[in-house]
């Protein structure tokens, strides 16, 4: 996968430095057949690819040691539906499916007054999210052939990989969390203009609303009975072609 990107940075700069991005000369992106720049069409369509870094917020009801969560990268992929309001304002769908894993290490201090294996001091959340946000792009004015942004919006997902219907729990081994859930995003990117088509770098960070664990079974859970709340947040970069 990192190689993955490495060619594509690679291959983006040669187009980038062909496309004179950084000189005055003003590339007149028009993939629209000689219609004028897509940039005015009322619609737009095109797709993106990015990693992602996925983590858990943890909320406790007792001080006690935090559970600690190792993020893996993951990989991104999906399309954007792309609506003109005016010159400054897009409202942006992005459905795309996400892919990430995670891994969580409990304390000893979990597991006071409890037998325990050091197998039950770790658990593995993988995720497969089909995500879908609506998001609000505010962009500046163009220059040259550089347009900066912003971007903020809600998203949904629906977690392919959720076992919360699961009848067993954490004392077999399954850590539950819930299918769906809502979250709120904000982040920045800039397009970048280039002969044929628009290139777009961008940075989006991804923030949960709702509590996503499913408590086990047992109230005195050493898993679960001390959470009293665990979110999401994530952190995509992402690259757009238009």
């Amino acid at each position: 996968m990192k190689r993955f990107f490495v060619l594509i940075s690679f291959l983006f700069i040669i187009q980038a430095s062909n496309a004179q991005l950084f000189s005055k000369e003003k590339v007149t992106y028009d993939a629209n057949q000689g219609r004028g720049s897509t940039d005015n069409r009322l619609l737009r369509w095109g797709y993106f690819l990015g990693i992602n870094s996925y983590d858990f917020n943890f909320d406790y009801k007792e001080d006690l040691r935090d559970i600690y969560v190792k993020k893996s990268p993951g990989f991104s992929v999906g399309l954007i539906g792309n609506l003109r309001i005016n010159s400054f304002i897009d409202l942006r769908f992005e459905p795309g499916l996400l892919i990430t894993t995670r891994e969580l290490y409990y304390s000893q201090t979990h597991f006071t007054g409890t037998s325990f294996k050091s197998s039950d001091l770790i658990r593995e959340v993988k995720s497969t999210y089909v995500h879908l946000p609506l998001l609000v792009k505010i962009s500046t004015k163009r220059v040259n052939n550089f347009k900066p942004f912003i971007v903020g919006g809600f998203s949904t997902a629906l977690n392919l990989s959720s076992n919360e219907d699961n009848p067993e729990d954490n004392s077999n081994g399954q850590f539950r969390t819930k299918k769906s859930s809502l979250f709120y995003e904000l982040g920045f990117g800039i397009d970048l203009y280039l002969y044929n088509f628009k290139f777009t770098p961008s940075i989006r960070g991804l923030f949960g609303i709702g509590d996503e664990l499913v408590r086990d079974k047992d109230p005195n859970s050493p898993w679960t009975s001390n959470v009293a709340s665990m979110k999401t947040r994530g952190l995509f970069i992402n690259f757009t072609f238009q």
